[in-house]
């Protein structure tokens, strides 16, 4: 397929089978399931894997769009397969060329998915997970805090600091586990405030064996803030989608009730959105703190969309399965995805600002 083939590829399954069932994907870890398996029989789970392993190798463009379109429909299927995204394009820049010719074609062949968890490269103090080095590769001990998928991913890229502060990559199994080469334990799944279908857990490692084969690549020490300096742009697609969400429950709002000042707040908010969406791409090249600023706007946008949204729906938005919260409660978990102190800095200082 084409880039235009995949995208409307993508946004035809999300209308006709992920949207009617949005809020029930939203809680239920088997609805998602069966929401990311139609992703994955449209291949539209190996679009960053390269053509050379059979994936569809598309441009950061359109790769923007797809993360747009599945956040507009739903927010946990978006966060799900940005994981699984994420963690392809990770595999697929190392330089471990066996590794690769092991899984790249797994996942092209519907038969992986792959999880993330090193977010917590982030957080200062002792090392959430360590790594010991041995003959056969390292061995992983330590918490990882955070790992969303359990159940519907098989591996996970766990991230481990070394003694000299530099981190090993590398793939582990995504289930308990307990043999001679070491334990892998998973907590039960958490008690989240949206997208809990996502299936997030903790994973406990103890001495667990990264075989050499397994390993990714080995970064340098502050490789996660230089990589967060790159990427600050990278969830802003996801949150223009959660935004549309919104004006689309908005839109719906003002068609029933056949309200004129509903429909002016939605065409405000519209032309918001499209403002931004229009200085994203030139925004690739900006400086970090426009980039900042830009991630803040989007996040502000999404939160009065949500609440906009709650508003026309009036009391039914309290309702598990009403629209409205649910698209309030992701534009909350797009306030904090990747966050960095940066983006907290910079979210504040939007929020703030009219104070």
């Amino acid at each position: 397929m084409d880039s235009q083939d995949i995208l409307n590829s993508t946004e035809t399954y999300l209308q006709k089978c992920v949207a009617p069932h949005a809020e029930i994907i939203d809680s239920d870890s088997e609805a998602l399931k069966t929401a990311v398996a139609g992703l994955e029989d449209r291949s539209l789970l190996a679009l960053r894997v390269p053509q050379k392993w059979g994936g569809a190798e598309i441009s950061p463009e359109i790769f923007y769009k797809y993360q747009e379109l599945t956040a507009r429909y739903s927010g946990a299927l978006s966060f799900l397969q940005t994981q699984h995204h994420s963690a392809t394009a990770m595999l697929a820049n190392s330089d471990n060329e066996i590794l690769k010719s092991r899984y790249l074609p797994a996942i092209t062949q519907k038969e992986l998915r792959l999880g993330i968890g090193f977010s917590h490269l982030r957080r200062s103090g002792d090392p959430a997970v360590t790594a010991t080095p041995t003959k056969a590769g390292y061995l992983l001990s330590g918490k990882v805090p955070w790992v969303t998928g359990f159940g519907l991913f098989q591996k996970f890229i766990v991230a481990a600091v070394l003694p000299d502060n530099r981190a090993v990559f590398g793939l582990v199994p995504f289930a308990n586990i307990e043999r001679e080469s070491g334990k892998i334990a998973c907590s039960e799944i958490m008690q989240l405030i949206a997208m809990k279908s996502t299936n997030t857990v903790t994973a406990t490692l103890d001495n667990w064996l990264l075989h050499e084969s397994e390993i990714i690549s080995v970064k340098p020490v502050g490789w996660i803030s230089e990589n967060d300096s790159k990427n600050i742009l990278n969830f802003v697609p996801g949150t223009f989608g959660c935004i549309q969400a919104g004006l689309d429950v908005i839109a719906a709002a003002a068609a029933a009730k056949n309200s004129p000042f509903i429909t002016a707040a939605c065409q405000k908010l519209e032309q918001k959105l499209d403002r931004l969406k229009q200085h994203f791409p030139q925004s690739q090249h900006s400086s970090k703190a426009e980039q900042l600023a830009l991630r803040a706007e989007a996040i502000d946008l999404a939160v009065r969309c949500g609440h906009a949204a709650v508003a026309v729906s009036s009391g039914a938005a309290n309702g598990t399965l009403h629209p409205a919260g649910r698209v309030y409660r992701e534009a909350l978990v797009y306030t904090v995805s990747g966050q960095t102190k940066d983006v907290m800095e910079a979210t504040l200082d939007r929020l703030s600002a009219s104070l």
